[in-house]
């Protein structure tokens, strides 16, 4: 097992498929073309509606920026840690609370992926603890963070994720923490599992 650290910073921007914005993708896996994992940092600039997904279950948060009011009836969405599930196939309107924002999305292919993303409240947290799947055997692990902190592995392990970087690994050992340069919003924990076939 090992870590992979990227930087937003180092990834270009891409226009959405309904151009309503870009979006820089972090991780596609498997691979790029097939992918049943997605994460991504967008940039809204423009009320409208989010492209669809159809099969994909999405989670969204914003970074920053005052937020947005998203779905129908809508509801608003600041960057206060609040992250908010969806269908992919809804295709969500989004308009902007006051100018534009930054925000960060995970997609699971739902035939595939079963899966989490929840906000990291305390300075100390356990990335594999509290999420839909709990601790049981996650396929994939992941921390993003806006201002930046420290992972901590199960047999001293520290590894330092920078400002606006996500950290991802396959098949992760249990007791992994995150330790935040500055709590207060902006990190998240992402888990996700695979399907068995012919089951849920």
């Amino acid at each position: 097992m090992s870590w992979t650290i990227v930087n937003v910073a180092e990834v270009a921007a891409q226009p959405w498929r309904n151009g309503g914005g870009v979006t820089r993708e972090l991780l596609a896996w498997p691979t790029l073309a097939a992918w049943t994992v997605r994460l991504s940092v967008a940039d809204i600039a423009a009320d409208g509606p989010f492209s669809a997904y159809p099969g994909i279950d999405r989670w969204f948060a914003v970074l920053s920026g005052a937020g947005v009011a998203l779905g129908d009836p809508p509801r608003s969405l600041s960057a206060n840690g609040e992250v908010f599930a969806f269908a992919g196939e809804l295709a969500p309107p989004c308009r902007l609370l006051q100018g534009a924002t930054r925000d960060l999305n995970l997609m699971l292919r739902r035939d595939a992926m079963r899966g989490d993303m929840r906000a990291l409240r305390g300075p100390l947290n356990r990335l594999d603890d509290g999420g839909a799947l709990g601790r049981a055997n996650c396929d994939g692990l992941a921390v993003f963070s806006v201002r930046g902190g420290t992972l901590l592995g199960p047999t001293d392990e520290a590894l330092a994720l920078p400002p606006m970087a996500l950290a991802w690994c396959e098949r992760p050992a249990e007791g992994w923490h995150f330790r935040a340069t500055a709590p207060g919003g902006g990190d998240f924990a992402m888990t996700w599992r695979g399907v068995p076939q012919g089951g849920v």
